[in-house]
Formats: C-alpha cells, sequence, structure tokens
C-alpha cells in the first residue's frame, strides 16, 4: 500500500467510522432512504449549472450561516457517471444549531432525512424532488476536505476517474434489491483512490492549505 504523505493530519486520512453508531439509525423520516434501485447515468454537462442555481438559492436562504458551499460528488467531476442527484457541502459553524439553518432550508422546500452527530456532525436534507443532497458539516469537520480532495482528483487523473466509474457502474447492478448497501459496497475502491490522494504532498492539491477548505475552525 502506498504510504500517506507524513504532512497529512491522521483525522483526515482516515476514514471515520465510530463505534458509537452502532446500532443507532440516522434517518429523522420513516420514508427514507428511498428503496428504488441505484440509476447511474452518463455525464451531464447541465450539472455545473444545476448546482450554481441551487447554490445561488442557498446562498439566499442562509447568508452569512453559510460559511461555505460545494459541488461535490460525481455530478461534480466532468465525464463521471453518476445518480443524476448533485451532493451539495455546506459548511456551517456548528451542525447541532439546527435552528440556524435547518428552518431556512425548509422555507425554500428542503427536507431533513438524516442527522448523524457522530460522523463529522454530519446532517443532510434533499430538495423538492430528490434532485440534490444538502449535506450540513460544521466548519472544523474532516470530510468536506476529503470530498473536495477527491473530487480535485478525480478531475485531472482520468484512470482513477475510469476506474471509479466502472466500479459505480458494476455495484449498481450488484446491490439493485439493496440500494441502502450501494454507497458502503463503494468504501473500497474510493480508500483505493484516496493511497493515491494522500501520496501526494499536500501543497500539490488546489484544496490545501490556502485554497477552497481548511482543516480548522474560522476565527471570530
Amino acid at each position: 500500500m502506498t504510504p500517506f504523505h507524513p504532512d497529512y493530519p491522521a483525522e483526515l486520512t482516515r476514514r471515520h467510522v465510530d463505534g458509537d453508531d452502532v446500532g443507532r439509525s440516522a434517518f429523522v423520516r420513516d420514508d427514507w432512504p428511498p428503496t428504488t434501485p441505484i440509476e447511474i447515468v452518463e455525464p451531464d454537462p447541465a450539472w455545473p449549472a444545476r448546482f450554481e442555481q441551487l447554490r445561488v438559492r442557498l446562498d439566499g436562504a442562509l447568508g452569512a450561516v453559510a460559511r461555505r458551499i460545494e459541488h461535490v460528488g460525481s455530478t461534480s467531476v466532468p465525464g463521471l457517471p453518476a445518480k443524476p442527484i448533485l451532493d451539495i457541502d455546506v459548511l456551517v459553524q456548528d451542525t447541532s444549531a439546527e435552528e440556524t439553518y435547518v428552518p431556512a432550508l425548509e422555507r425554500i422546500g428542503a427536507t431533513l432525512v438524516i442527522r448523524e452527530p457522530w460522523w463529522n456532525g454530519h446532517r443532510m436534507l434533499i430538495t423538492p424532488g430528490g434532485g440534490a443532497n444538502v449535506h450540513v458539516f460544521p466548519t472544523d469537520a474532516p470530510e468536506p476536505l476529503r470530498h473536495v480532495l477527491f473530487r480535485d482528483w478525480l478531475r485531472t487523473h482520468p484512470a482513477d476517474r475510469e476506474l471509479y466509474a466502472r466500479a459505480k457502474r458494476d455495484l449498481a447492478v450488484s446491490t439493485a434489491e439493496r440500494p441502502v448497501d450501494y454507497n458502503l459496497a463503494k468504501n473500497e475502491v474510493i480508500d483505493d483512490i484516496y493511497t493515491r490522494v494522500f501520496a501526494v504532498e499536500p501543497a500539490r492539491h488546489p484544496a490545501w492549505p490556502d485554497g477552497p477548505l481548511v482543516l480548522r475552525a474560522p476565527q471570530g
């Protein structure tokens, strides 16, 4: 296995698995998660414009509460097949203070479906019609930076982009009867790609250390 570059903090390079979540349910609605089979579609050049439209709506709803809004996940990588659902990371000061952001997002039609404080303080809301997953993280969580590093790596490394595309297509078929298992099944190939992401000197990544995200709490 390729060793990680020593300049990465351990909380960034490890995939978070917390024993405290055993037996817990993150789902806050009886009708979530959906039970329909995973659909992987060919890349859609309209995805970036869809994100920009949603970014404007999210920014308008949240104002200064949103410290950063990022397009992540497969729809953020040109040329990568994906579920036709955008993933958007929104960083706020404190996700446990749901009153500072959930009502504002509900006013634009979003619905809270996941609450998992044991995993990076994560909350997830879906937009009307299920066209986007809005992931809310605190500003000092490592996971959003992992998402940006992974996204930017796939944008610039076609071999890993194709590796991930093949895995996604295969897993969509093999988990067709258990769509809830699809994301878990991707962990093996994702972890494999991260070994190469984290083998590179951090300064060579555009997101590190002075780019769009930093692994520290905001000042003030």
